[in-house]
């Protein structure tokens, strides 16, 4: 009896060299990535990414001809915190949104409910570059049947104007870089200059066709 309990013991203090590295314990994020949000760190660190982009753009855009510039949508543009809340830092895309601040909370619903709010500082960036003459064009990685919801939620967030809005073909699925470059490339064929493409994902602002790009923090999701 001894001899196995000895065994037993051996074999539950295994050395942790001999172990797989884990990842990261998903509660943990999940408490984490909340605390970073309702902190007001998120915030902060967003409002210092779009303050170092507004600089930025105001120093290239007098010395270029046909200044644009190229913004994401969700988490850049206007803010799904509710939504991603509700869904506990899930992906949910299909059913109903209608019980917030509970979940489950449907993604595609959300969205063509249009009540995402703008971020402040974005719509501050959107409106100083405008009056400085730079153009403005969204590209999303929303499908394109959500055209309607997408510019009546920009509306209603404040955001009046814009140049072009590129929403992605049905058609169109896999990583998002593979839309996002050729759809910036496509801007730069009509004579425009892409001064800064700002974007909360990496596949957002990879593959070029953009002087500058600005990458904001989001810790709450990846889209490759």
């Amino acid at each position: 009896m001894i001899r196995s309990l000895l065994l037993a013991t051996s074999l539950f203090v295994a050395p942790l060299s001999a172990l797989a590295a884990q990842p990261a314990n998903v509660g943990d994020a999940i408490m984490a990535a909340s605390a970073y949000h309702d902190s007001g760190d998120y915030q902060r660190d967003f409002d210092a990414v779009v303050s170092q982009a507004r600089l930025w753009i105001n120093e290239t855009a007098p010395k270029t001809r046909h200044p644009a510039i190229v913004l994401d949508i969700d988490e850049t543009t206007l803010s799904n915190w509710d939504e991603i809340r509700a869904d506990d830092f899930g992906y949910i895309p299909a059913g109903p949104c209608d019980a917030l601040p509970k979940g489950p909370c449907g993604a595609i619903a959300w969205e063509k409910s249009g009540r995402a709010p703008a971020f402040a500082s974005m719509r501050a960036l959107i409106e100083d570059a405008q009056a400085h003459h730079v153009s403005v064009f969204f590209v999303t990685g929303r499908h394109e049947d959500e055209r309607d919801a997408t510019e009546h939620n920009l509306h209603l967030a404040g955001i009046r104007h814009w140049d072009g809005l590129y929403l992605r073909p049905m058609t169109s699925h896999g990583y998002a870089a593979l839309y996002k470059a050729p759809t910036r490339e496509r801007i730069e064929r009509k004579g425009y200059t892409i001064i800064a493409s700002l974007g909360d994902q990496p596949s957002d602002l990879s593959g070029g066709f953009a002087k500058k790009t600005f990458l904001l923090p989001n810790p709450f999701y990846r889209i490759p």
